[in-house]
């Protein structure tokens, strides 16, 4: 891991990227104070859209059923009864 002041970053940019391609981090600091990390690029683990027509979703998922509408509301809710502490 290298440590380079900002003033020098501005002059060494493109050596800065090669190291970096090969798997160097390089801190940047400003007035010896680290304010930002240079990294090698990963590409993303996952892919947006990778599920879509995979999963099915019922168009009433979010409805309560009326009798069970309270228990949302309710500041305390004992699943159990009060008998069980």
């Amino acid at each position: 891991m290298t440590v380079i002041d900002v003033h020098d970053t501005k002059s060494q940019f493109s050596k800065l990227v090669k190291c970096v391609a090969v798997g160097e981090v390089i801190i940047i600091a400003k007035a010896g104070k680290p304010v930002a990390r240079l990294v090698p690029y990963e590409e993303p683990k996952r892919k947006p859209g990778a599920w879509k027509g995979k999963i099915w979703i019922s168009p009433d998922f979010d409805k309560v059923d009326r009798a069970m509408e309270p228990l949302f509301y309710e500041e305390s809710f004992e699943p159990f009864g009060s008998g069980l502490k």
